[in-house]
């Protein structure tokens, strides 16, 4: 089966943009994708200024030799895995938040690793695929706390600066998408330069309690994907996890290859629907003649007509 260009309303026509894109994109940062290694927020306290840069690639294997005896010795190999973990960072793309995936060095202080990533910003990759951040440039981190649930993050005076409305929410929902995978954390208040703020901006945009994903409803895609994410060298079965607010919880996730050969077909039902966002946690199975570039395509059918309404595409590795 093939997708038909009129089914995906015009978007699966610019699959072959998205990948050839995908081609270039020797740069971007790439995990394993959800799979435990998250780990929760931990309770920090930090007054460091923005200054991790995230690690892209990991390392080569270092190889240690121990004693065992005058006459034998062992070798054990430690690989980098060990020293790193994986967490997401939330962007925007097409005025909607999106997930992205960073391999950052292994830490207690995973809230405090998952912000500083965040404010160093989308990978030349995923901005040639249109994510982009919405926190202004200079905007550094000074601290976190976490407490019964509460994250207080605080982010130096350029967060509030310049940006209309769009951006202010926007950069909000970055922050609180970020802080909010990890299941320590429920809620997001905010800081800058160490003063706690109800207030963000010009906008006057208002802060009276922790900031959940909840309140940004509006910002977010009728389906997140949070894993797998773009760019991202994927093989079968493939686990696929995130949220989704849509009709009767029902939506469908495709799997094409680099001919845009659908290669999995699967109808996946959300927690709860229409008008309440749900979770969703699928394995799909998928068969390749070769290995190379494709994508993820998710979309529902429109209870009006039929036709395929809410298409995400991201673009994969398949091996």
């Amino acid at each position: 089966m093939r997708i038909s260009p009129d089914n995906l309303s015009g978007r699966v026509r610019g699959i072959g943009v998205l990948i050839l894109i995908l081609a270039a994109m020797a740069v971007i940062a790439v995990g394993c994708g959800v799979s435990g290694q998250v780990g929760d927020g931990g309770t920090v306290s930090t007054t460091e200024a923005q200054q991790t840069t995230t690690t892209t690639e990991p390392p080569e294997p270092t190889t240690t030799t121990t004693s065992t005896s005058p006459d034998t010795s062992t070798t054990t190999t430690t690989t980098a895995e060990q020293d790193t973990m994986t967490v997401n960072v939330y962007f925007s793309r097409d005025e909607k938040v999106c997930a992205a995936t960073r391999v950052v060095p292994k830490t207690q202080e995973v809230g405090a690793a998952a912000v500083r990533a965040l404010l160093e910003g989308p990978t030349a990759g995923e901005k040639e695929v249109g994510m982009v951040s919405n926190v202004p440039e200079g905007t550094t981190f000074l601290g976190l706390d976490i407490e019964d649930g509460v994250a207080t993050v605080d982010l130096s005076k350029e967060y509030a600066s310049g940006g209309g409305s769009l951006s202010m929410f926007m950069r909000l929902a970055e922050v609180v998408f970020t802080l909010t995978q990890f299941p320590t954390v429920d809620g997001v208040n905010f800081k800058l330069d160490g003063e706690p703020i109800d207030v963000l901006g010009g906008e006057g945009i208002i802060l009276d309690h922790p900031q959940s994903r909840a309140d940004y409803e509006d910002m977010s895609p009728a389906i997140l994907v949070e894993s797998p994410t773009v760019g991202e060298t994927v093989s079968s079965p493939l686990r696929v996890t995130g949220t989704a607010n849509v009709f009767e919880a029902v939506f469908r996730i495709n799997i094409v290859d680099w001919d845009g050969l659908i290669i999995a077909d699967e109808i996946v039902t959300a927690s709860s629907g229409t008008g309440t966002r749900g979770t969703f946690d699928v394995t799909i199975p998928f068969a390749l003649t070769k290995a190379g570039l494709g994508a993820l395509i998710v979309f529902a059918d429109s209870p009006k007509d039929g036709s395929q309404i809410n298409v995400v595409e991201i673009p994969l590795h398949l091996e």
